[in-house]
C-alpha cells in the first residue's frame, strides 16, 4: 500500500509540474496585458513599462516561469498583482466555504443520481425509467448558470424558502450545491443505471434470489456494491472538478469561495492567483482519484493495488 500511494504521489509531482509549464504557456500567451490593468486606462506608456519591469513582466518566458518554478519548490505560489497579498494566503482563506459547497454538491449529486439510476435499473423498459433517463438528460444538458437563476428565482424569489445569496449558514447552501448536483446527478444516474443492469445480469445475483433472498436484500448487499465502483471513480474526478468548475455557480449566488476569487482573477489578469488556483485544483483532482483507487478494494476485496 505504501510503496503504491508514494508511486502516485511522484507521478502527481511529475503531473503539477506539467500543468504549471502548460498554463503559464498560456497565460504568456494571452493578449490581456496585467501592467495596463494595474495601470489603469489612463496612465501613460512609462508608467505601464515601469509596473512590468516590477512584476518581472519584462523578462523571457524561461527566465519568468524559472522564477515561479523556484517558488513553487519552497512552496510559494507568487503573490497577487493587484491585492497585494500572497495568493497561498487568498486560497486558504476562501478554500473554506468551497469545501463545503463541494461537500454538499457531491452529497446532492450522489442521492438524487444514484436514487434516479437505482430506481431506473429495477424498472428498465418502464415508464419509469423512460421519464427518469430524460430527466438525466435535461439534468445534463442545463447549464450551470440557467439552473442557479432557475432555482434563485422559484425557491428564493417566488416562494422565499432559501436566501437569494451569501453564506453563512445550511440554508445558504441548499441551492449553490442543488445547481452543482443536478448537473452531476444526471450522469450519476445514467451510469448507474447503466452499472446495475449490468451486475443484475449477472451469476451470483441470479444465485442469490434462487435462494430466496429477499428482492431488497439482492439489490442493496449483492448488487449495488458491485454496481458502484464506476460511481467512486466519478466522485473522485468531481472532488477536482468542483474544485474548479464552481466559478459560475459561486458567481451567481454570491458564495465567497476559491471560484469567485478566480473568476475576480480572470476579469482583472491576475496571473499568479490564476495560476495557482489551477495548480490547486490540479492537486484536489489527482488526490480525489488517489482516495477513490484506496476506497474502491475495501468496497471490492477482488481490486488489487499495483
Amino acid at each position: 500500500m505504501m510503496v503504491y500511494v508514494a508511486r502516485r504521489l511522484g507521478a502527481a509531482v511529475l503531473i503539477l509540474f506539467g500543468i504549471s509549464v502548460v498554463t503559464f504557456l498560456l497565460l504568456y500567451l494571452l493578449p490581456a496585458d496585467p501592467a495596463r490593468q494595474i495601470a489603469g486606462r489612463s496612465a501613460s506608456a512609462q508608467t505601464v513599462e515601469n509596473i512590468r519591469a516590477q512584476l518581472g513582466l519584462d523578462q523571457p518566458l524561461l527566465v519568468q516561469y524559472g522564477r515561479y518554478a523556484s517558488g513553487l519548490l519552497r512552496g510559494d505560489l507568487g503573490r497577487s498583482y493587484l491585492q497585494r497579498a500572497e495568493v497561498s494566503e487568498l486560497i486558504a482563506s476562501r478554500l473554506p466555504a468551497s469545501l463545503i459547497l463541494m461537500a454538499a454538491g457531491i452529497v446532492a449529486e450522489l442521492v438524487i443520481g444514484l436514487g434516479m439510476g437505482i430506481a431506473a435499473a429495477v424498472r428498465r423498459g418502464r415508464p419509469t425509467d423512460q421519464a427518469l433517463m430524460v430527466t438525466a438528460f435535461v439534468f445534463v444538458s442545463a447549464p450551470q448558470f440557467v439552473v442557479g437563476i432557475l432555482l434563485l428565482y422559484v425557491f428564493a424569489v417566488q416562494l422565499g424558502w432559501f436566501p437569494i445569496g451569501g453564506y453563512g449558514t445550511i440554508w445558504h447552501a441548499v441551492l449553490p450545491a442543488l445547481t452543482l448536483g443536478l448537473i452531476g446527478a444526471g450522469w450519476y444516474g445514467r451510469i448507474m443505471r447503466s452499472s446495475l443492469i449490468d451486475v443484475l445480469a449477472q451469476d451470483f445475483v441470479r444465485t442469490a434470489r434462487a435462494k430466496g433472498l429477499a428482492r431488497s436484500r439482492v439489490l442493496f448487499r449483492h448488487a449495488l456494491p458491485n454496481a458502484i465502483l464506476p460511481i467512486i471513480a466519478m466522485v473522485g474526478i468531481d472532488i477536482g472538478i468542483f474544485m474548479s468548475g464552481i466559478v459560475v455557480v459561486e458567481s451567481v449566488f454570491g458564495w465567497p469561495g476559491v471560484g469567485q476569487l478566480t473568476w475576480q482573477a480572470i476579469q482583472r489578469v491576475d496571473i499568479p492567483i490564476i495560476m495557482g488556483v489551477t495548480l490547486v485544483s490540479a492537486g484536489f483532482i489527482v488526490l480525489g482519484n488517489l482516495l477513490a483507487d484506496l476506497v474502491a478494494p475495501l468496497i471490492d476485496p477482488r481490486i488489487k493495488l499495483r
